[in-house]
């Protein structure tokens, strides 16, 4: 399980800020979080960031119950 934090649009389809989702990956916790938000939240994720404790990461990047997943809008 790692902690989801969401911000602008992705927090606004989601309804909320913070969740726990179970996930190995960042594709798993992505994946957790689309099947929970639905089709509108898997929108906003499609043209965001997705950072790790801070720093850019890709699907594949492992994570812990430790670690912070972050759904970030782009940024013009």
């Amino acid at each position: 399980m790692a902690r989801l934090r969401l911000f602008g649009p992705a927090r606004e389809a989601a309804g909320t800020s913070s969740v726990t989702l179970a996930g190995r990956s960042v594709e798993e916790v992505i994946a957790a979080a689309e099947e929970r938000f639905g089709q509108a939240f898997s929108r906003v994720v499609e043209s965001s960031n997705i950072w790790v404790n801070g720093e850019a990461a890709e699907p594949g990047t492992q994570v812990s119950e430790r670690d912070e997943v972050a759904v970030i809008p782009p940024v013009s």
